[in-house]
């Protein structure tokens, strides 16, 4: 599995092919509640986390970089959940990557590459990604992709070199897999509110209700 600049190039319909596969997405019934012990295992990239470690809620969302549903969360939930419960220390926040086709794959590899470990610069890079959704989710998305690269930092080599990295797809894939498997994510964004499911399109309202308890128990 290679994302490769000649893939990109020749056209983003094929982009939809199952590069990252699609035997992960299967019937089987999951609980809503997850463990804490699995849901928490660290991912193989490392996480990246917004908010106080020791925040009474911890919300971990599964997004895929080319899902719309992603994109209106991120652009009209996110910002007010940010306000409101992150940067006021009442949530702990972490997006994992769930990409559904090998675009999304390179959105993920672009945000991580850019940012390295820095949590503020991955996000903002994904808020870029998700605002500008429309502009680089296209038959050729390179150019698009290289103007928000260059954006964040990344030269024209820095960029290649960051979309042929086969050892960060593979990381990308392990964690795709260990949530479809060992959490039941089959689609996005899919959310994990102290351990409890919810998916599809979230409003702030509906984490609010999940949320409830645990800040009043705080």
């Amino acid at each position: 599995m290679k994302v490769t600049r000649r893939e990109f190039c020749e056209g983003g319909a094929a982009l939809t092919i199952a590069l990252l596969g699609t035997s992960a997405f299967g019937a089987a019934a999951f609980a809503q509640k997850v463990s804490d012990a699995e849901l928490l295992k660290p991912d193989a990239l490392g996480e990246m986390v917004l908010g106080a470690a020791n925040a009474p809620v911890t919300i971990i969302e599964y997004a895929s970089m080319t899902c719309s549903h992603c994109a209106h969360f991120a652009t009209t939930t996110m910002p007010e959940l940010k306000k409101r419960y992150i940067d006021t220390g009442k949530v702990r926040y972490m997006l994992r990557e769930f990409p559904l086709d090998p675009l999304a794959a390179a959105g993920f590899m672009l945000a991580r590459c850019a940012a390295k470990d820095n949590a503020d610069k991955y996000y903002a890079i994904i808020d870029t990604l998700f605002h500008q959704q429309a502009t680089w989710v296209v038959q050729k998305p390179i150019p698009p992709l290289q103007a928000i690269g260059r954006q964040a930092g990344l030269s024209e080599q820095d960029f290649n070199a960051c979309l042929a990295n086969q050892s960060m797809l593979d990381k990308i894939e392990a964690m795709r897999k260990n949530a479809t498997d060992k959490l039941g994510v089959n689609s996005t964004p899919t959310f994990f509110v102290n351990g409890e499911k919810i998916t599809g399109d979230v409003s702030l309202a509906d984490l609010e209700k999940k949320m409830e308890p645990y800040l009043k128990a705080g």
